[in-house]
């Protein structure tokens, strides 16, 4: 569906947006409330890293998703994938009433109609680097237009924007789905792309994609939308990415780890991360002292390698959203080289129970780096239901052949238990996962930073 043929976004005086917790979907509300738009919504009493962001912005929401909550005719309703995706009754409700209609994707591939489209793609490293391509653009004056999916950014602040004038419109391009059972079409192609990054590609969503293969053939759809006098920056030593690039039509620049940048940033992850923002700020032609300045005074994103705090005996806290196990290789072995002489302690809580089984394998190699690891329950998202096939007791015994020191640790009570029992004095624990790990941090944390 083209918004276009029905209402004109920038016109519009009120948009409910249900499921606006989501961190996709609060920087989306973000940019609506910029265009001078009215912006509630719905979600659930879950906490989320975006109710301070909300609530800061004045953007009220209920609890919960009923069609009673669409008692009046609103101009457009945006709905999440999640919570039922099309199917949601609120959804189902505004339909009714004769209320236009959209997904997150095609709300944001409308939003950004007729600005240069900078999208960053990949399994890793697509929010740390469009939220430093954003930065960088923003520190040199071009005030660009950006959505990120994540809580904050440091030190741009919200992570949505829209500002009228801009040329340019940052954005985190997700090959998931657009509502999973419903439309499949890969969130991404709704985006009119004039640069594309990619960080990598992995296997991420078997949940919607049947083999690597297809994640594969979605990239390369994607890849193809790159008009011929753009660019598609891609990670020189991804031979995902090769397998796929060879046919495009548009220029191609390749990016590896540089190590001679100075920033605030740890990891070889980060970088790549960086090189690829390099290529963006090269091929717009931004000085390149001013882009290495920028990076400098970059410092990353909320639940990216985040300091949290330190506990009461002394130990340091670190969060990171890591959930894949490329990423929790990656941020671990960052971990071990930041930290070379502490004692590196690991609270994973997988995401989803189809990713977590159809990557069992690679889950259980992916902490050898640890000292110690603990394995909360993997966390449903609100699009699937739980497998009783998988579980992180057994992931934990697939652990154990490669690092012996690997605890089953159940729900959040127990996990903090044994938090309590196995922390001491100048460890660093890292709590990784996408789900709702992030709830230890306020019971542990007594002297946050």
């Amino acid at each position: 569906m083209e918004l276009n043929k029905i209402l004109q976004l920038r016109k519009l005086k009120s948009i409910y947006f249900t499921g606006i917790k989501g961190v996709a979907m609060t920087a989306l509300a973000l940019c609506a409330q910029d265009m001078g738009i009215k912006v509630t919504g719905s979600d659930t009493k879950e906490l989320f890293v975006t109710d301070k962001i909300l609530k800061d912005r004045k953007i009220d929401w209920v609890e919960g998703f009923k069609p009673e909550n669409i008692d009046k005719k609103y101009d457009l309703l945006i709905t999440t994938g999640a919570h039922g995706g099309l199917n949601n009754p609120e959804v189902v409700k505004a339909k009714k009433m004769g209320i236009p209609v959209l997904t997150q994707a095609e709300a944001l591939g409308e939003i950004t109609r007729g600005k240069e489209v900078i999208a960053v793609c990949g399994v890793g490293g697509k929010t740390t680097t469009s939220a430093l391509i954003a930065h960088i653009l923003n520190y040199v004056g071009l005030q660009p237009s950006y959505l990120v999916g994540v809580g904050k950014i440091y030190p741009l602040g919200y992570p949505g924007r829209y500002v009228k004038n801009s040329k340019y419109f940052v954005c985190e391009a997700d090959e998931f789905v657009n509502s999973p059972g419903v439309d499949n079409t890969p969130r991404f192609m709704f985006l009119a792309p004039r640069v594309v990054v990619v960080t990598n590609i992995e296997y991420d969503h078997p949940d919607v994609y049947p083999s690597f293969t297809d994640t594969l053939s979605a990239y390369q759809r994607f890849f193809k939308k790159i008009p011929k006098d753009g660019l598609l920056i891609a990670n020189a030593k991804d031979k995902n990415v090769d397998q796929i690039t060879e046919t495009l039509l548009c220029p191609i620049v390749k990016f590896k780890s540089d190590e001679r940048v100075e920033t605030s940033l740890p990891g070889v992850y980060n970088r790549k991360n960086i090189a690829a923002a390099i290529a963006v700020a090269d091929y717009l032609k931004i000085p390149k002292n001013k882009t290495l300045e920028a990076i400098k005074s970059f410092k990353g994103v909320q639940r990216r390698f985040e300091k949290i705090g330190v506990t009461e005996n002394g130990a340091q806290v670190y969060d990171d959203y890591a959930h894949h196990p490329k990423e929790l290789e990656a941020v671990i072995t960052a971990a071990r080289k930041e930290f070379p002489r502490k004692r590196i302690v690991v609270v994973f809580q997988p995401h989803t129970y189809s990713r977590t089984k159809a990557l069992m394998n690679e889950f259980s190699q992916a902490f050898s780096g640890a000292d110690i690891v603990g394995l909360m329950d993997i966390y449903a998202s609100a699009r699937e239901r739980p497998d009783p096939q998988v579980s992180s007791a057994k992931l934990a015994q697939l652990v154990a052949k490669y690092n012996p020191n690997v605890f089953y640790t159940g729900g959040h009570k127990s996990t903090l238990e044994w938090l309590n029992k196995t922390l001491q004095k100048d460890d660093i624990l890292f709590t990784l996962g996408a789900g709702d790990i992030f709830y230890l941090h306020k019971k542990l944390c007594i002297k946050p930073i």
